[in-house]
């Protein structure tokens, strides 16, 4: 009898162990998944939607610019942060690892202001097929003030339908697929960033620096424009870029 009420503890104690196992990894996931990040307020609010095959340069240059408007006075700086449908690491095309600051598939978004959809491997094929990815850039759109994609992040954006009506670029050796894929839109060649509207489209790579720094001339003039790209050892001159705005 001692060894069949030894053996019923054992039963009951592993038991309670799977429990409090289970409702710790319960309450870990729900603690995920109401996951906020802290804004400073008074700032634009600048998304990155990343996933795994993002290209560095096309989420790092136009980081680098919008995250050193804080180091500017007497202007409204920005928020800067990623997004993404995880909140696990994700891995860029070359490599890097890159924990998203929201998961938009679970927590509550924060107001987006404004949106910047770098380029990634599947951009033209299986990202396009994602209806989560496409359904939050609508959403986005519906609210922000400008939406901005790099290289192959005009294709989302086509697909989200948010470039319907306006001009647009995308890295060039793309552009003709582009044209195949979206017949409807105008589709420019030969520029480096096209703005129509609140959409800034621009053909990528380093490039990306360009257009990121044309939005912030856009914002606060030409003179902080100039102090941003300096910071970086950028020379900026709008007029000797190519470039499409169309009023």
């Amino acid at each position: 009898m001692k060894y069949l009420y030894t053996f019923v503890f054992i039963v009951c104690w592993v038991g309670c162990q799977q429990k409090n196992t289970s409702s710790n990894e319960a309450t870990q996931e729900t603690a995920k998944s109401q996951q906020t990040i802290k804004l400073e307020p008074n700032r634009y609010n600048v998304a990155f939607l990343i996933m795994n095959g993002t290209y560095n340069t096309e989420l790092t240059a136009p980081f680098d610019i919008f995250q050193h408007t804080i180091f500017r006075k007497n202007i409204k700086a920005m928020n800067v942060f990623t997004v993404a449908n995880t909140h696990e690491p994700i891995t860029t095309f070359e490599g890097i690892k890159i924990l998203p600051d929201v998961n938009y598939l679970k927590d509550s978004l924060p107001k987006i202001d404004i949106l910047v959809v770098p380029s990634a491997e599947h951009h033209l094929d299986t990202d396009l097929d994602d209806e989560a990815l496409i359904h939050f850039v609508k959403k986005v759109d519906k609210e922000a003030q400008l939406i901005t994609s790099h290289c192959d992040g005009a294709f989302v954006l086509a697909k989200a339908g948010v470039l319907q009506g306006h001009a647009c670029t995308t890295f060039p050796a793309d552009i003709d697929k582009m044209r195949t894929m979206f017949p409807d839109l105008d589709i420019r060649k030969e520029v480096l960033f096209v703005h129509d509207g609140k959409y800034i489209t621009s053909a990528g790579g380093a490039k990306s620096f360009e257009a990121a720094l044309y939005l912030c001339e856009l914002l606060y003039g030409k003179e902080i424009a100039k102090e941003l790209a300096k910071g970086l050892v950028i020379d900026w001159d709008l007029e000797a870029i190519p470039h499409s705005v169309i009023e």
